[in-house]
């Protein structure tokens, strides 16, 4: 079965030349002016990306990102205008998985959707619904799709980092990871550059979670290794 793209772009010539490129290389693209029905689609449609203009008539991409991250994990790349930093930025703060600057080439984009979807496919995201969007263990619920999380009946207020790093722990509980592929995992490699230290996060994480932060139990330390978040508690 081939994959699915949801394409959301007003540039009408853009459009059919990456929807033309795509289906050429065995994918299904759903082609949209607007992203008034972007959600419709992806309930419909269940597309596996979206491929998504920030510079959008109406709603804008960004706005439309906030909607589909109300309900849905599904993976969005986000097309910026050249040199739009604050968009990137916000981009990723709404839970964009990636972003490509315009013009680019059509193969960039293709080598982008396919890193995206490797990444789904490791992390076993693909096709969640339901009770899969949370992750629940020691007290503490993440909610994927709406970037949430509760201890107990509290709200934690993160950063999108110590979001996306406490994610990945607790999809791989009492599994080590080192620092390495706690960023690789949780950021991916172009965004490097924005992290300072996964252990000032961890700190962080540990004070807003942990009842003892000198103590924890849900976060741990392998010394010589990484991390691991213990499941049992």
């Amino acid at each position: 079965m081939s994959e699915k793209v949801l394409l959301v772009d007003d540039d009408e010539k853009l459009r059919k030349l990456l929807k033309e490129y795509l289906e050429g290389y065995g994918f299904q693209v759903f082609a949209l002016e607007d992203g008034s029905s972007a959600l419709t689609t992806i309930r419909a449609d269940s597309p596996d990306v979206v491929i998504l203009d920030v510079m959008l008539p109406g709603k804008n991409g960004l706005e439309v990102l906030k909607e589909i991250r109300g309900e849905s994990t599904i993976p969005v790349l986000m097309l910026t205008a050249k040199g739009e930093d604050a968009d990137r930025i916000v981009g990723l703060e709404l839970g964009a998985d990636d972003y490509l600057p315009k013009p680019f080439n059509p193969r960039e984009l293709l080598a982008r959707i396919k890193a995206i979807l490797r990444r789904m496919d490791f992390d076993g995201r693909r096709g969640l619904t339901g009770e899969d969007i949370q992750l629940k263990a020691g007290g503490i619920v993440l909610n994927k799709a709406r970037q949430t999380v509760l201890i107990g009946e509290k709200e934690v207020d993160l950063s999108t980092t110590e979001f996306k790093i406490l994610k990945v722990l607790m999809e791989r509980p009492n599994r080590v990871l080192t620092r390495d592929q706690l960023m690789d995992l949780a950021q991916g490699k172009d965004f490097m550059a924005f992290d300072r230290s996964i252990d000032v996060h961890i700190s962080k994480l540990r004070l807003k979670l942990e009842a003892d932060p000198k103590t924890p139990k849900h976060i741990k330390t392998i010394w010589g290794t990484g991390y691991m978040f213990v499941e049992t508690q």
